[in-house]
Order: C-alpha cells, then sequence, then structure tokens
C-alpha cells in the first residue's frame, strides 16, 4: 500500500527551482530515501510535505487522499534543530510532548525504542549531540505516527552515535512505520533505505533501491594504489580513468584482469593494493 504519493511537486525560490517536478512514491513500513549533495532539494521537498511550504504546483496524497487533519495527526517529524522547553529532564520532555496528543505510545517505550534508558533523568541540554538526536526522534515517534520524517538525522553525528541511530531505525521499520530520509552520505542510504531517489538541482536523476542502482550504474571495480607504489606517469599510460587523492591513485574498470596484467607487465609493487566495487558515491 502506498502511503506517500508526490506528484509532479514543484518549488521554486525567485529563479531557484528548489523542486522541479519531482515524483515518488513510498510504500507502508518502507524507508524512502532523498539522497543528494547539499542544495539539491532534498529539505525543501521534506518542508513541503510537511506543511511548512506550500508547493508552486504538484500533489502530495496520503494514503491516495489529500492532506487533511488526519494527516497531521499521522506525521512525525524529527528536525535537524528543535527548540526544547528548558530545564526539562528527557523524560519530562517526552511527557510534556507526550500530552500534547490524545493517544501514542507509552513513555518507557520511546525510551526503550530509542535508547535513552541510560540518560533518561539527565536534563536535556546536557546530553551529547547523539543523545540529543535520540531525543528528538522520541519525540517525532511519542504519538505512534504512520509517517515519519526524517531530515538528516545524523548531521554532524561521530561514527558510534551514527551507528545507533541507524540500530533504532531499523527497530522502528520493524514496526511498520514508513520513513522518508534525507541524507548526503551514501552509507546512510545504503544500511537504512529501501529505495533511494538520488536528487540534483531540484530533480530526481536516478530511483530504485540500492542494489539496483549499484548493478546499473556501479559496474566498474575500483583499484587504489598508493603513490609510492605507482608514478603519475605509469597511471596515465595505462589508458583507464582514474582520479588523484592526497596519498594514492584511484583507477577505474571493469576489465580488472586486463588491467592487473598491465600493471604486473609495469611491475608496479601491489603490496599496497585495495581492490573494491564502485559505490553510490
Amino acid at each position: 500500500m502506498e502511503i506517500l504519493d508526490i506528484q509532479g511537486l514543484k518549488k521554486s525560490f525567485g529563479k531557484l527551482k528548489a523542486v522541479d517536478g519531482i515524483n515518488f512514491f513510498a510504500k507502508e513500513g518502507e524507508c524512502f530515501g532523498l539522497l543528494g549533495p547539499n542544495g539539491a532539494g532534498k529539505s525543501t521537498c521534506m518542508e513541503l510535505i510537511e506543511g511548512v511550504t506550500e508547493p508552486d504546483s504538484g500533489e502530495i496524497l496520503f494514503a491516495g487522499k489529500p492532506r487533511g487533519r488526519s494527516f497531521y495527526r499521522q506525521l512525525g517529524v524529527q528536525f535537524q534543530r528543535t527548540a526544547l522547553p528548558d530545564s526539562l529532564t528527557v523524560k519530562e520532555t517526552l511527557n510534556a510532548f507526550k500530552r500534547l496528543y490524545p493517544e501514542g505510545l507509552g513513555l518507557n517505550e520511546v525510551i526503550n525504542l530509542c535508547q535513552m534508558g541510560s540518560f533518561a533523568n539527565s536534563r536535556h541540554e546536557r546530553i551529547s549531540g547523539g543523545q540529543r538526536q535520540r531525543l528528538l526522534l522520541g519525540i517525532a515517534l511519542i504519538h505512534d505516527p504512520k509517517l515519519l520524517l526524517l531530515d538528516e538525522p545524523t548531521a554532524g553525528l561521530d561514527p558510534q552515535s551514527r551507528r545507533h541511530l541507524w540500530d533504532i531505525v531499523h527497530n522502528i521499520k520493524k514496526r511498520k512505520k514508513t520513513l522518508i530520509l534525507t541524507t548526503h552520505h551514501m552509507d546512510e542510504a545504503y544500511e537504512l533505505c529501501d529505495r533511494i531517489a538520488i536528487m540534483d538541482h531540484g530533480k530526481i536523476i536516478a530511483i530504485g533501491s540500492p542494489r539496483d542502482l549499484l548493478d546499473k550504474h556501479c559496474q566498474q571495480m575500483v583499484i587504489e594504489l598508493s603513490k609510492a607504489s605507482i608514478k603519475g606517469e605509469q597511471v596515465n599510460a595505462l589508458n583507464y580513468p582514474w582520479q588523484e587523492t592526497g596519498h594514492s591513485y584511484r583507477i577505474h574498470t571493469e576489465k580488472i584482469n586486463h588491467l592487473m596484467s598491465k600493471l604486473i607487465s609495469q611491475q608496479v609493487d601491489l603490496t599496497t593494493i585495495n581492490i573494491r566495487q564502485s559505490n553510490l558515491e
């Protein structure tokens, strides 16, 4: 069942086409990702879905119908930054938001789901950035919405905090919630999303499951060699696409055996070689 259906959505700010006629849908229990660089139009798209900004044209349907009061009762939003009441503990903050709704999840259920037990009695001003993101996610979940919007939820977090949030998202998906996630982290999209739309300059340039997009657009292998192992003129003589990084060269090929033969014939030191498949990045 399609929970959210976006049809021909457009939004401009002066001459800037922030969202330029995009179409996508999200199914029940699916995590759908909007992936792209800063300025691609991801956050504007989220604001249009939330109702913070009105579209210039296009339709946003929830469960097959235009958005109404029932939509906003079924919507949860985790913002990147949210002002919270001062001097409250994490548990008190959750309870303050819970009292805004006639129904929802229990406090302890949300605390356990978002892994907040170790700091539930701490004042929210004193918790870490990763813990604060878990609190904001808990606030978005407190009324038990069907649709959850997460706008770059791991922005600025350290690797361990990102992993904690990924675990929570996986557990939310098990509850058949539908999630719309924006990110510019390729590994995050691959880990969390069932399908992704890659945006650039307000348009969707590719859409599908991470695996399908990899199979279609990322057939090449990447061979990485340190600059101590191979010289620039040797890389250029291979006649394969390549990139220079700080300490290495990355060579792209669909003919791994042929490239390896060339490297061996040039007597390149392969001790530091790293071989991987092209990724979404």
